[in-house]
């Protein structure tokens, strides 16, 4: 993840908060060499650059702090939906002769999905960005939240394989970006509120922050795949405490645990 992604701290956190359970010496610090190796032999081969590229510094507004407190059980329970789709499709995976035929079906789907919302293919790196620049329209921004999860959960249930921490994130960030040109209506850029792109970034950290039970990772890991929006740190620390808090009450599983089988979940803490 550290050297894919180039975000060393993310990385170790990863592995410490979400893999282990514990941040604790004596796993934070092998965490930390083997993440920074790692970043460091990948710029042998990468190039030394930010994931999401020239996403502004947005201020910490005042609309940013009141929307944080009352979107962020919003997106708790997106995540908790979110989790347990994941979950569901998980243990109910096509299997047998039709495992041969139903990617076919699922990605042909996506395919005409696509045709009219081409941000849904691939794992959703390009939908958060746009969002996190505040490209796009209302509308388009809660289609493609309605979307992202669902041909998600439907190439994973044919018997694909993929990765989920990119599509949490880029739901989160569409999901934040539609509720924060709501909140536009409410409290305009007029009046001192924030860019669209300004909700969407603090709705990516408080998703991934519920949907993987690791808040200090996610807001890392936003923070390095950005390198620009410390300056929304309050809002996102909020929002993600917050919808973190409300996943773990209600469920308390994460995109990754839920996929386990029972006898694993019963030992996540």
């Amino acid at each position: 993840m550290a050297a894919v992604y180039n975000v060393p701290l993310g990385g170790a956190l990863i592995a410490a908060e979400i893999m282990y359970g514990s941040i604790s010496l004596p796993i934070v610090l092998p965490a930390l060499l083997c993440s920074a190796v790692a970043t460091a032999t990948s710029w042998l081969f990468l190039p030394d650059a930010v994931t999401y590229l020239a996403i502004p510094a947005y201020h910490a507004s005042a609309s940013v702090f009141v929307w944080s407190v009352i979107a962020a059980p919003v997106i708790g329970l997106v995540s908790v939906g979110y989790v347990r789709l994941i979950g569901w499709v998980s243990f109910h995976r096509v299997a047998g002769p039709a495992g041969a035929v139903a990617p076919l079906v699922a990605f042909s789907v996506l395919g005409v999905i696509g045709v009219r919302y081409p941000q849904l293919f691939g794992n959703g790196k390009d939908m958060a960005h746009d969002a996190f620049l505040g490209n796009g329209t209302v509308l388009l921004f809660l289609a493609l939240f309605a979307l992202k999860p669902i041909v998600t959960a439907l190439c994973l249930g044919s018997g694909a394989t993929g990765g989920l921490f990119t599509p949490a994130l880029s739901t989160g960030a569409v999901l934040g970006a539609f509720l924060g040109g709501l909140w536009l209506h409410v409290w305009p850029v007029a009046h001192h509120g924030a860019p669209v792109g300004a909700y969407a970034v603090v709705g990516a950290a408080a998703m991934i922050a519920a949907a993987t039970q690791a808040p200090l990772s996610a807001l890392v890991l936003v923070l390095e795949l950005t390198r620009t929006t410390d300056t929304l740190m309050v809002p996102m620390i909020i929002a993600a405490a917050i919808a973190t808090t409300l996943a773990r009450y209600l469920d308390g599983y994460s995109i990754y645990s839920a996929r386990l089988p029972a006898a694993s979940r019963e030992a996540v803490p």
